[in-house]
């Protein structure tokens, strides 16, 4: 049987850690291959690394061809589909799962939009979008924040920091603070170990709490500066109003004096 990897289609989703493949390769060992692998022609779609532990060890297994798919974008969406469906499967890997699934839809939307004949309502288009983070969060099963933080981590996170994060080594949360400093010292808080990572992430938040402080100790300061400014007007006008019930007196004396000079 001619099976073919994929590479593209085996990196698309996060590899087992080091404790998951030996576990998977113990009960392939002992109780042979039960779950089909599924093929997309000869393509491998699901199963890479059962495939490559049975390779190894000359264990049977079975193929199950799934002709449902059109393009490589549909078994990329049906791999996501699958492993969103799955327990196991991490916070982090299903942000970033939901996130990958929400590119692919705005892709595709945008192409049909483009081959669409002029004056196709855009509500034609097919497929439902994911176009709010919020979409993304409901179909990952996580919060729009644990998004937020997770588009953090990508964009600007080292991939040493990202490898921590898999592998449950730092929160979500905390990689979304280290990851706002500079590579340098990502690397470093990781090769440091997990106590490491966390002092870090504490500081990147006491930083962020410490640049907040003066902005408020300045709208205080601000605010005392109105009042005593409003304070002084009110002084001002009354020595004014005080100043002109004198003159006005004056004045009344003053005629009076020459009425009967």
């Amino acid at each position: 049987m001619n099976i073919t990897v994929n590479d593209a289609l085996r990196s698309y989703i996060d590899p087992l850690t080091i404790d998951e493949y030996t576990a998977l390769e113990r009960s392939l060992l002992a109780e042979g291959c039960r779950d089909a692998l599924v093929l997309w022609g000869d393509v491998l779609i699901d199963g890479h690394n059962r495939y490559a532990i049975c390779r190894q060890h000359g264990i049977a297994f079975q193929t199950v061809q799934n002709t449902s798919f059109g393009s490589i974008d549909d078994v990329m969406l049906w791999m996501i589909d699958n492993h969103l469906a799955r327990r196991s499967v991490s916070d982090f890997q299903r942000g970033v799962l939901a996130l990958r699934k929400k590119d692919i839809v705005a892709t595709r939307q945008r192409m049909q939009l483009q081959d669409a004949p002029a004056g196709t309502p855009a509500s034609t288009s097919v497929g439902t979008p994911i176009a709010t983070r919020d979409d993304v969060a409901r179909l990952a099963g996580i919060s729009s924040n644990t998004i937020t933080q997770i588009e953090k981590i990508q964009k600007a996170a080292t991939p040493e920091l990202v490898n921590a994060v898999r592998a449950g080594t730092i929160s979500i949360n905390a990689a979304a603070a280290v990851a706002t400093l500079p590579a340098a010292e990502q690397v470093a808080a990781v090769a440091g170990g997990k106590k490491e990572l966390q002092q870090a992430a504490k500081q990147v938040r006491e930083l962020k709490a410490g640049n907040r402080t003066p902005k408020a100790s300045a709208s205080v300061s601000e605010a005392t500066d109105s009042a005593s400014l409003l304070a002084r007007v009110a002084e001002l006008t009354a020595e004014n109003a005080a100043l002109t019930d004198r003159i006005v007196g004056l004045t009344v004396a003053l005629k009076e004096a020459r009425r009967t000079a």
